[in-house]
């Protein structure tokens, strides 16, 4: 094995361009939170729907070597491993990938392993699991395996992909816990430090579907510059050099900007009293929108005003001629 500092990142450095890029997914169903009984197991594990909506072929057409591309996928954050892995499998494998397997980290002795160091150091794509965000950084986080996962996204043609859990835990801060319910009462909305891939926004799942817009208001009005990304089932984003973001699947991508806030009563409340946020700007993306998270604009591919505002050099000379 090589030595630990090989695989160190040194402080905060990154190069100018991130090399690799970031595809994180709503997911569908919770795939090893809870499991209440084997109907609860066959249902969860009968319901990656997200693959039929074409993301997971996405993963594979963005990969350095397309179906050839060398696929971990790391089942961490499931409670379930040994079921969900083989289903992650068939999937890719029905697509026409033709080297995956899987890689069960339950304990962080494990992630110091030469065998799997050097598995990660190979990989082109690692695909997260989802399950429970807390146990995937809480077992991988600060360890030899999370520094090389860094130094590759940073540094190489590699893809962090992560569906449900695995998207929330790849920025740096992570919500981990709050009730859809109570979401903008004071200090419902539990955050923790992620693995730490793409800074500047949190990340929450199921969005659309578990009714968590309130999850991410509270978020983001305790640190309007943070960028909320609120991912809807069978839904995901590309992100490239950490700027640079396409939706993609068949759902909705919520986006919640704080830098607009005019006031709050957030300092003012006690915990667990509502929360009051005046003019808190929102966007709702959905299959190939783009969001650029360096100039905070956005463009709908297909926006009704696009004929309006794209003109062709025929057009000009056409418009010319008339006149």
């Amino acid at each position: 094995m090589r030595k630990l500092e090989t695989y160190r990142v040194i402080g905060n450095f990154a190069p100018m361009k991130i090399q690799g890029k970031l595809i994180i997914i709503g997911g569908a169903v919770d795939k090893g939170t809870v499991i209440d009984s084997p109907e609860t197991q066959r249902v969860m594990l009968n319901r990656l729907n997200f693959f039929e909506a074409g993301i997971l072929k996405r993963i594979l057409m963005e990969a350095r070597l397309k179906e050839k591309s060398r696929i971990e996928v790391v089942t961490t954050a499931s409670k379930i491993p040994k079921e969900i892995g083989p289903e992650y499998l068939r999937a890719l494998r029905s697509l026409g990938a033709t080297n995956v397997d899987v890689l069960h980290l339950d304990k962080r002795e494990m992630t110091n392993d030469s065998e799997v160091l050097e598995r990660l150091r190979q990989a082109d794509v690692v695909m997260f699991t989802g399950g429970d965000q807390l146990r995937l950084t809480s077992i991988l986080g600060g360890t030899p395996f999370h520094d090389l996962l860094i130094q590759k996204y940073h540094n190489e043609d590699f893809i962090y992909a992560g569906t449900s859990a695995g998207a929330a835990a790849a920025s740096n801060s992570m919500i981990y816990q709050g009730s859809s319910s109570e979401a903008l009462l004071k200090g419902e909305v539990k955050i923790t430090s992620g693995l730490g891939l793409i800074d500047g926004v949190v990340i929450d799942t199921h969005f659309v579907q578990r009714g968590r817009i309130g999850r991410l208001f509270q978020a983001v009005v305790g640190n309007p510059r943070t960028l909320g990304i609120g991912l809807g089932e069978d839904t995901g984003l590309l992100i490239k050099n950490n700027s640079e973001m396409e939706a993609i699947g068949s759902g909705l991508v919520i986006l919640v900007d704080g830098r607009e806030i005019k006031d709050t009563n957030l300092t003012q409340v006690e915990m667990g009293q509502p929360i009051s946020i005046n003019h808190l700007v929102t966007h709702v993306m959905s299959l190939y929108d783009t969001f650029d998270l360096k100039s905070f604009k956005m463009q709908i591919k297909a926006s009704q005003y696009a004929d309006n505002l794209m003109f062709t050099q025929e057009d000009i000379d056409s418009e010319k001629s008339v006149n």
